[in-house]
């Protein structure tokens, strides 16, 4: 074997510390707080009317509102280009205050503050919430319920809402949030599709994914954050995971998820979460298109029980 003289050795040293150096520029201060991609699923699915129009729904999750990271300036700027997209319908899957550890922020942001930005959000059949586990731990869910209800965008609480008209019509449900209020019983997802008084297609809204193992046969999307795609993904390694309890939501990370004909779309959101650090999963803006069709755009994780 060829010995690597000095020179090569020094130039192949310094060429390493460098992209060492770029990555974590690339972690710590481009990519968490300056980067931004539009991320675009499509789902078929037979539930999905043949006559009926694809559904494009934007999804917004993990906002995180907090300083110098995720400020009002740079929501309403988010939400500006959810706007450009012209989506049918958008959700927002929770967890909008903030979720780093004291001394990475500079200033949390009251809630008037971060919900003035989405209130500009449009869409023909409306906007539609949940809340996350952050909204829940934070205390201020009660305040977080008052200003949505002020701000016209709809809150959904183990509740479900009917959209569209005639036999073209479908079903938004949301539940409230599995992981803070596990221990109080809160959310209840067969109370939540109890609601549902037909077999139209149903649209779901959880913040965590791992409800997945428990959806039923006639939800037919399941739409999800909360594991923030990871924050870090490393190419051989996978996705590190800045979230709660990682070996539980580890298989859900990130993505589109199959089962039994059952979809589910996990997205990497926009904020972060205990450390200020997204290396290759930038914080997105999410558009699902749903239409007919029986085979599989995205080709899905196939999950199996």
């Amino acid at each position: 074997m060829a010995l690597i003289s000095r020179r090569r050795f020094l130039m192949l040293t310094t060429a390493t510390a460098g992209a060492g150096a770029i990555s974590a520029a690339d972690a710590f201060a481009v990519e968490p707080r300056f980067s931004l991609i539009l991320k675009e699923w499509t789902v078929e699915h037979p539930d999905w009317s043949v006559a009926a129009p694809a559904l494009r729904i934007g999804l917004l999750t993990d906002i995180h509102a907090v300083e110098p990271w995720m400020s009002a300036h740079r929501i309403g700027g988010i939400v500006n280009q959810l706007n450009a997209q012209k989506p049918d319908v958008i959700v927002l899957l929770g967890d909008y205050v903030n979720g780093l550890r004291p001394r990475y922020y500079s200033r949390e942001m009251p809630v008037a503050e971060w919900m003035a930005p989405l209130q500009s959000l449009r869409a023909p059949l409306g906007v539609y919430a949940i809340l996350g586990n952050h909204d829940w731990w934070s205390g201020q869910a009660p305040e977080i319920r008052r200003a949505f209800k002020k701000s016209g965008i709809v809150l959904l609480e183990n509740g479900a809402i009917k959209l569209g008209q005639g036999r073209d019509h479908f079903w938004i449900a949301g539940i409230k949030d599995q992981l803070a209020q596990a221990s109080r019983g809160a959310w209840d997802l067969d109370a939540t599709l109890r609601r549902i008084s037909d077999r139209a297609p149903v649209i779901l809204l959880a913040h965590e994914p791992d409800i997945f193992d428990y959806v039923p046969a006639n939800v037919t999307l399941t739409l999800s954050g909360h594991t923030h795609g990871g924050q870090i993904y490393i190419p051989l390694v996978g996705r590190l995971g800045f979230y709660a309890d990682n070996a539980r939501y580890a298989r859900y990370a990130y993505g589109h998820f199959q089962r039994d004909g059952r979809h589910m779309i996990v997205s990497s959101g926009l904020g972060l979460s205990n450390i200020p650090v997204r290396f290759l999963v930038p914080p997105e803006i999410a558009i699902v298109t749903l239409r007919h069709g029986e085979r599989n755009i995205n080709a899905p994780l196939i999950v199996r029980a």
